[in-house]
């Protein structure tokens, strides 16, 4: 069974898939939502959890600096909640502080994207550093 890696936000959800035996982490695809009209793509999720035979999902939870939890990671927990019951899936935490930040970084210093190729991988590629952060702290 796969665990997935989920980066929320208040547009666009990201998706990563671990491999079969949960070595690593491999980003999916990006699902546009819509939090003010409460399209959450429940359905979309809930479908990759099916077709990949996901046992767990990771969302992100993107504390405050100090720790606290705040509108977005109450959005991201809120979230985590609507999945459980919509998927019938365990879904755990993991604390993304930074994550997007990093990955932004990491394809301006390493990949000379665009800033247009940059926003349209920025979320799958969040999602799977949350993944892969989860998974290496369970070995």
């Amino acid at each position: 069974m796969r665990v997935m890696g989920l980066d929320v936000g208040s547009k666009t959800v990201g998706i990563a898939v671990s491999d079969p035996l949960g070595w690593t982490a491999q980003s999916l695809e990006t699902i546009k939502i819509n939090e003010n009209r409460k399209e959450f793509g429940l359905d979309q999720v809930c479908a990759l959890v099916e077709a990949y035979e996901v046992s767990k999902v990771v969302v992100g939870l993107p504390k405050n600096m100090d720790g606290s939890i705040g509108d977005r990671a109450q959005a991201s927990l809120n979230y985590g909640r609507m999945l459980e019951e919509a998927c019938g899936v365990a879904v755990t935490y993991q604390d993304e502080r930074l994550t997007t930040m990093q990955v932004n970084r990491m394809m301006i210093e390493e990949g000379d994207l665009s800033r247009k190729k940059r926003k349209q991988l920025v979320d799958k590629l969040a999602a799977q550093a949350i993944l892969q952060t989860y998974m290496d702290r369970q070995k």
